[in-house]
């Protein structure tokens, strides 16, 4: 179910429902004069679909939220980030509350659905819900046209290039988890640095690709201080590396890097708001995966194993030493919990969030 579908599900036996969608021309006319219009209907729940294509609004809406505050009285839907949306942080400070819809993730999963379907097709319903593996590819390989011919110039209002745009998307996925060098995607891309970068916002902005930052306060060791980049749907991810199967997933190259990038985004999804997500690697070559810290504190420290009978590496024990966390695990697919060497936890991933990270 999309944001669309979810909000349009809403019910209220005290308010009727206005839907307003921006990409539709006739829905745009009735809001010319967007405060009368909108006053005409200030005992209804009004949704406004992609409301990023009409950001004047914004500064039209916090009168009408002002004079009557009732909470869920506007239901904004957007496919960008607020922070690239002009208007939402100037116009509607203090009257705005985010919730992020993310795709489907691991703890959402029913028979005969398992995590390796959900890691292989990602977390978009139509590819994830497919009737088979061909039928996902095709879906996927129709929304990644669309959205670099399309979809993404539409966002935010820019012209894009789309086949920069294309191959710097593809220059991502088969980076996928390691450090980002701009200055590389420049020169093979013909393009600026300052160009990958504004694209690089477009992506994450699109909620295509997170930057996961890394970790240098009160640090001992010389550190790398570049974040890592994730193609955040793993379905996405495996067509940009037209990987065909599951079975061809396991044999290619870049099936670590892919399960580090799902375990990283399923962590996201389901932490508590007091964690914080950043990753910690010395210049000398150890290295987290993923380290949870609160406030300036860390929590966890987490190394992302493809295999179900992980060895303890030397380099994360030595970081677990310089960071002194409470708590350190290798989380795997499939293996079962039990601690092995320096006293850290192997867990399979389902078992992490369903058990373990709620309690840190």
């Amino acid at each position: 179910m999309g944001k669309t579908t979810l909000a349009r599900e809403l019910k209220s036996d005290e308010q009727e429902s206005l839907y307003l969608d921006m990409e539709n021309p006739n829905d745009q006319n009735k809001l010319q004069d967007a405060f009368n219009y909108l006053t005409l209907h200030e005992n209804s729940r009004i949704i406004i679909d992609e409301i990023q294509l009409m950001p004047s609004l914004f500064a039209v809406l916090r009168p009408l939220i002002d004079a009557k505050r009732t909470a869920g009285r506007f239901i904004l839907l957007s496919s960008a980030s607020p922070l690239l949306v002009k208007g939402v942080s100037e116009s509607l400070a203090g009257r705005i509350s985010y919730t992020e819809l993310t795709p489907i993730g691991i703890t959402e999963l029913k028979e005969p659905l398992d995590y390796r379907i959900n890691w292989f097709r990602g977390g978009f319903p139509e590819a994830l819900l497919a009737d088979d593996d061909n039928d996902a590819i095709e879906w996927l390989n129709d929304f990644i046209r669309s959205y670099v011919e399309r979809d993404l110039a539409l966002l935010f209002g820019v012209a894009l290039s789309s086949v920069t745009l294309r191959n710097f998307w593809s220059m991502l996925a088969h980076s996928n988890g390691n450090l980002l060098n701009a200055e590389v995607f420049a020169r093979s891309l013909g393009v600026s640095a300052t160009t990958v970068m504004k694209y690089l916002d477009f992506l994450e902005g699109s909620y295509m690709v997170r930057r996961l930052q890394p970790w240098f306060v009160n640090a001992k060791n010389r550190l790398i201080k570049s974040p890592k980049t994730f193609v955040r749907d793993t379905g996405i991810l495996h067509r940009l590396l037209n990987i065909p199967s599951l079975d061809a997933l396991f044999g290619h190259p870049g099936a670590g890097g892919s399960w580090e990038g799902y375990v990283v985004e399923q962590i996201f999804q389901a932490k508590p708001d007091h964690l914080d997500l950043f990753f910690y690697r010395i210049q000398a070559g150890a290295e987290c995966d993923l380290l949870l810290v609160q406030g300036i504190t860390p929590i966890a420290c987490i190394e992302i194993k493809l295999s179900n009978a992980p060895v303890v590496s030397r380099g994360f024990i030595s970081c677990v030493q310089d960071l002194a966390p409470k708590y350190s695990f290798i989380i795997t697919p499939q293996s079962d919990t039990y601690t092995g060497s320096n006293n850290v936890t192997i867990i399979n991933l389902s078992d992490f969030i369903r058990t373990r990270l709620s309690l840190l």
